[in-house]
């Protein structure tokens, strides 16, 4: 855990929100369960799998002719919409020791800032709930640097421009192995947090981060 002096004077923290501070992963299969269990329909087995990999639209598509559900793709994406910001604003918690982890960081002088994909109407009410909004010098998301995912380091290079921190001075955490090859590139430092979502990807996330992590109590101390 960091500690309260200023070692962390003039670096940055780059800090991913779902599944890296927020434990919030589950979000969107609960919406799944609910959405689903208002029509009377038990989400099947294979739902979730099947429709993992595709763009929203194309879930609300599939869902409806899934279902045979009269309403419209723009209709279920509004209702999901909807859902997810209620969830967002009132379930999600922060993971282990992050507003403490934060706090710290603050406290040595570091600069920190989010890098996320999360739109705004999400993104904010999810940090303002779980008191971590605050710490943040900076909230930086995909579509800020040109609508360009985490595949390619523009939103963390981004995020270390408005910090005014150099990237060889920033310290990313992630819990995508795609967001982390990304930082790596540029000359970034990661660290990993572990989550559900990033299983299948931990032995090589292991191999490439410069640390791990399951909770903030392992964050390191100095950037």
């Amino acid at each position: 855990m960091a500690q309260e002096t200023a070692e962390n004077q003039g670096k940055g923290a780059i800090f991913d929100l779902d599944g890296t501070l927020l434990d919030s992963m589950g979000v969107w299969d609960q919406v799944d369960i609910d959405f689903l269990a208002k029509r009377g329909i038990e989400v099947p087995e294979d739902y979730m799998r099947k429709v993992a990999a595709m763009q929203f639209r194309q879930i609300a598509e599939y869902t409806i002719a899934r279902f045979s559900l009269p309403d419209t793709p723009e209709e279920l994406m509004e209702e999901w919409d909807r859902m997810a910001r209620v969830m967002y604003a009132t379930a999600v918690e922060a993971k282990p020791h992050a507003r403490e982890y934060l706090a710290a960081l603050k406290t040595g002088g570091a600069r920190l800032a989010v890098a996320t994909s999360l739109p705004p109407q999400l993104r904010e009410p999810a940090m303002r709930h779980v008191g971590i909004l605050d710490f943040f010098d900076e909230v930086v998301s995909v579509d800020d640097a040109g609508d360009v995912g985490k595949d390619r380091p523009d939103v963390y290079l981004l995020a270390a421009s408005r910090l005014g921190v150099e990237p060889v001075d920033c310290t990313v955490f992630e819990d995508l192995l795609t967001g982390m090859r990304s930082a790596k590139s540029v000359g970034m430092h990661v660290w990993a947090m572990h989550d559900d979502s990033s299983d299948a990807d931990w032995p090589e996330i292991c191999e490439l981060a410069d640390g791990v992590m399951f909770d903030f109590r392992d964050a390191p101390a100095r950037l």
